[in-house]
């Protein structure tokens, strides 16, 4: 069985009232190949889940969040080529409108997408509650302080 620990992150930005989240598409021989995906990736030893955010964030866009929380919830489900049920926090990366990711070998290309075209594009059905979760949260600046990873941090 495996132990593996794994992090999700949905990186998004404020354009005035709007909402955008930056989805990837994965690149050809890379695991969910073709897929369009947020940051995701393991958790390394003696590395906590948030450290796991920050660090992935910065290895797929080269990008620094301007805030980091964690979202109230995780996403679960069971693999079944390891027989594995995982339990994945989530967290949500508030980033600069005017800059764009410089993309690592895992990705052929980004989108900023609204909370509805990227729920087209994700087929995960408990990232996409995810994402409708964390649009509520911040349309309705509902983000509780202790969820917040501090900047100095970061």
């Amino acid at each position: 069985m495996s132990t593996k620990k794994l992090i999700d992150l949905y990186p998004y930005r404020l354009e005035g009232d709007e909402i955008k989240f930056l989805l990837f598409k994965r690149a050809k021989g890379k695991i969910y190949e073709g897929q369009w995906r947020m940051v995701g990736g393991k958790v390394k030893p003696n590395e906590s889940s948030w450290q796991a955010a920050l660090r992935e964030l910065k290895e797929e866009t080269g990008l620094k969040p301007e805030k980091l929380w964690t979202i109230p919830s995780i996403n679960s489900f069971y693999e079944v080529s390891t027989d594995t049920i995982h339990h994945i926090p989530a967290f949500a990366a508030e980033l600069n409108s005017d800059i764009e990711p410089d993309l690592d070998d895992e990705h052929v290309s980004f989108e900023w997408v609204t909370l509805n075209d990227a729920l087209k594009r994700i087929r995960w059905p408990e990232q996409k509650r995810l994402l409708k979760l964390t649009h509520i949260l911040l349309s309705t600046d509902q983000i509780l302080e202790d969820w917040l990873v501090s900047a100095d941090f970061y």
